[in-house]
């Protein structure tokens, strides 16, 4: 356990869990740096990452009793303190806890039970997959802060679910449930608390049932896809099933 994070590695499958119930594994800097280092030494072999919770939330979102601690040195008070390129600097080093789940090597799936507030929401978006329970609840709530959501969520945000549903989530800070989470296309599935593990199985064994390189190139290919021009597009499933063609012909380099 490291700074309320467990890791576990059960062959292709890791599992990170926030552990903080006692206070709905509410987040930290040192919370976020810990996953990050965790993935710096990820073994080879894990194909599927599951973020989950412990107890009955996923995240309730920072933890205001560090971030407003004037001693603590990634309070609020200390990153506006810094110059402007150090505090960015500084946050691009928590947002690094998130993005390396993007990586296209792994698929990840975030099994949200209870509420995902502010970096709750953002760490369940930074994952491929949400695998919702039906008391389920998302806010981006730093509007009530004073603050923006900085935790790379806002473009998975808004490639989920377009830029003004986006927008009027954001700066509203308003609570979406289960259900219209799954009709806006955040959820992947949901369902009643008592399957989420069984959900989170069987979508696992699903992955694990294609083939490993296959779904890497898959990846790569739908996340790149909004960026690129349909020709460009083309060419990218050309060049992937050439790469595929190849490999599974013993013909690679």
């Amino acid at each position: 356990m490291t700074v309320g994070v467990r890791v576990n590695c059960d062959g292709p499958v890791a599992t990170v869990t926030l552990c903080r119930p006692d206070v709905l594994n509410a987040q930290t800097p040192d919370m976020w740096r810990a996953m990050y280092d965790f993935s710096r030494d990820l073994p080879g072999d894990v194909r599927v990452v599951v973020v989950r919770g412990e107890g009955r939330a996923f995240s309730a979102g920072l933890d205001l009793s560090v971030v407003n601690d004037p001693a603590a040195g990634n309070s609020l008070a200390a990153l506006a303190a810094l110059s402007p390129e150090e505090c960015a600097d500084r946050i691009a080093g928590f947002q690094a806890g998130f993005t390396w789940l993007h990586r296209p090597d792994l698929l990840s799936i975030a099994a949200v039970q209870g509420h995902a507030i502010g970096a709750g929401f953002q760490l369940a978006l930074a994952c491929d997959f949400r695998v919702l329970t039906d008391d389920a609840r998302f806010s981006m709530a730093e509007v009530a802060l004073g603050l923006v959501p900085d935790l790379a969520g806002t473009k998975r945000l808004v490639d989920l679910v377009g830029y003004a549903r986006a927008l009027e989530i954001c700066v509203t800070g308003r609570r979406i449930d289960a259900v219209e989470a799954e009709q806006l296309g955040l959820a992947t599935v949901v369902v009643p608390p008592a399957e989420l593990d069984a959900a989170v199985e069987d979508l696992v064994g699903a992955i694990l049932a294609g083939n490993r390189n296959a779904v890497v190139e898959i990846k790569a290919l739908l996340a790149g896809a909004a960026g690129r021009s349909p020709a460009a597009q083309q060419r990218a499933e050309r060049e992937a099933q050439t790469r595929r063609l190849r490999d599974l012909a013993g013909a690679g380099e």
